[in-house]
């Protein structure tokens, strides 16, 4: 007999593939063009070669709140992400410093709270939607994955991270993402937070420590 906690994590599971078998599909895709410029395919190929890692850890450890730290470069994590989708088709805005201090943190998991965030973003976002991701450094790290959709009403902002909440269940999805986004900032000691107003778009920020020097 299946158990409801088999059931949970079986959902996780499909929820969580979906970003990089879609980025996989598109870079095939790319890859089968015959005009696609020669100089482009090794990058495809190490992207589909990240997709793949990232399938990989994800059936291999459902549990978001699995951390395994390594000293990774946060611009060219998040560049990836953005690469990735874009070959998907989706025009993301990116803006990065030239630099930023390297963190300890979850390649793995944290490139699935960022694909959670954008993917939430173009969906509820709407037709014609724009999503931007940017990176900044204050007192922590911050990736801020913005867009200019609807908002949210100020009474929905606490229970949106909440699992299973859907806000327009007309919409596509099983309202896991925002909960496991959370759940992957809070696992590295750090915070996922929203700012939002109706008719005002909306931005949702991943604030990480830094390493101590």
């Amino acid at each position: 007999m299946t158990s409801d906690l088999d059931l949970d994590r079986l959902a996780v599971l499909v929820h969580e593939v979906r970003s990089p078998v879609a980025a996989l599909s598109a870079i095939a895709g790319t890859l089968a063009d015959d005009d696609v410029d020669p100089a482009a395919r090794p990058e495809l190929v190490r992207l589909a070669s990240v997709a793949c890692r990232a399938i990989e850890r994800i059936v291999a450890d459902v549990a978001v709140a699995s951390i395994q730290r390594e000293t990774i470069d946060p611009i060219a994590l998040v560049r990836d992400v953005v690469a990735a989708a874009r070959v998907g088709g989706v025009p993301i805005a990116l803006a990065t410093p030239d630099e930023a201090p390297a963190v300890d943190a979850d390649p793995a998991r944290l490139r699935q709270a960022l694909d959670n965030l954008i993917r939430n973003a173009l969906v509820h976002g709407g037709p014609g939607v724009d999503v931007s991701v940017a990176v900044r450094v204050d007192d922590a790290l911050r990736i801020d994955v913005s867009d200019s959709g609807p908002g949210i009403a100020q009474h929905d902002l606490d229970r949106i991270f909440d699992t299973g909440v859907r806000l327009d269940p007309n919409r596509p999805g099983a309202g896991l993402g925002l909960a496991m986004a959370r759940s992957i900032a809070e696992g590295h000691g750090g915070t996922l937070t929203v700012e939002s107003a109706e008719g005002g778009g909306t931005v949702f920020t991943v604030s990480l420590p830094l390493n101590e020097r």
